[in-house]
């Protein structure tokens, strides 16, 4: 497969790096220089030094050059950049089926990925999200990671997430497209938190504690906006979230170590180079979780109902969407 990986930060750099060795992969950077010199050097010198690019690897600065004659357009930007490439695809009529491996919320709208998506490329796009518990060093280092790749479509979900999919990435498919993102946007605003737990010396007890009660919060939240509970128990939810509230490697567990030190907001991104996607996110989430509870108690409910204990006989509609009984379908199937 040809595989166009629009944004050169230190997970699409990851990406490019552990699929080179099964698909055709070019990689477009936005800055031409910061392309020229991975191009080169073989290697992305401001974000992901550790790993070498494989010659097989297309580096890219010019958009239309990266997708050329390209099966699938993975999108690995921030999701403040999200937008700008969806309109960029757009703009060159490109048809291939979108797949985006952004956490995050929009910081300027409050919306989901999948909500941006649908209101550039329109509803029938084809498209998904990829999450999970994911360091971009280790993915590049090829040490074992598995993913989830979410689509509403499930043959879509499942043939991406058999076309990506090999042994030291594995990936499996979901349908929950909302609970996926919701996971993915929520755990990093958790990690900064941890950090700053961890940054205080309260102990392993107070992370744990917080690590468990944030998983609650995070298991409503989604259920509200119609996730499954099976998600926020799985990769994309328990499973990132963990790792990304204890692993070093993590950006935004990192921002708030800092922060416990009484460094500055901006000192620390500065310093930081990456962009830590739980500090755009959290206000957003915020407000997300405020208009839920809002619509709970508009249908005369108290906002416990979606977000709190114990959960009312006959919950909301808001509430029952996630609630339910369904019949089984396809979730986090091993290809």
């Amino acid at each position: 497969m040809n595989i166009a990986i629009l944004g050169a930060g230190a997970w699409g750099t990851a990406l490019a790096v552990s699929l080179a060795g099964r698909h055709r992969v070019a990689l477009w950077a936005r800055d031409a220089a910061l392309a020229s010199a991975i191009g080169s050097g073989r290697r992305n010198p401001r974000y992901l030094p550790e790993v070498s690019v494989p010659d097989a690897v297309t580096v890219t600065g010019e958009f239309p050059s990266a997708l050329a004659r390209r099966d699938i357009a993975l999108i690995a930007t921030p999701t403040s950049g999200l937008r700008e490439v969806l309109e960029r695809l757009r703009a060159s009529r490109s048809d291939e089926p979108v797949v985006w491996a952004c956490k995050g919320l929009e910081q300027a709208s409050g919306k989901l990925p999948h909500q941006v998506v649908a209101e550039v490329l329109g509803e029938g796009a084809e498209c998904g999200a990829l999450s999970g518990p994911s360091f971009a060093l280790e993915v590049a280092q090829g040490r074992p990671t598995a993913l989830t790749l979410a689509a509403r479509d499930a043959g879509f979900a499942k043939r991406m997430a058999r076309e990506l999919h090999h042994p030291t990435l594995r990936v499996y498919f979901s349908t929950d497209l909302a609970g996926v993102e919701i996971s993915g946007a929520v755990k990093n605003v958790m990690a900064i938190a941890a950090g700053i737990s961890d940054g205080l010396g309260l102990g392993l007890n107070a992370r744990a504690a917080l690590i468990t009660r944030g998983l609650a919060e995070l298991s409503r939240l989604g259920l509200a906006l119609g996730g499954r509970t099976e998600t926020f128990m799985g990769l994309a939810g328990a499973g990132d979230l963990i790792l990304t509230c204890t692993g070093d490697l993590s950006r935004n567990r990192s921002v708030g170590l800092h922060l416990a030190r009484g460094e500055p907001l901006d000192a620390i991104l500065k310093q930081l180079g990456h962009v830590a996607e739980g500090v755009y996110s959290a206000s957003a989430i915020e407000a997300l979780a405020a208009k839920s509870a809002s619509t709970c108690r508009s249908r005369g409910r108290s906002a416990r109902c979606c977000f709190g204990a114990p959960r009312p006989a006959t919950p909301c509609s808001s509430c029952s969407r996630g609630i339910r009984r369904r019949k089984p379908k396809p979730l986090n199937v091993r290809v």
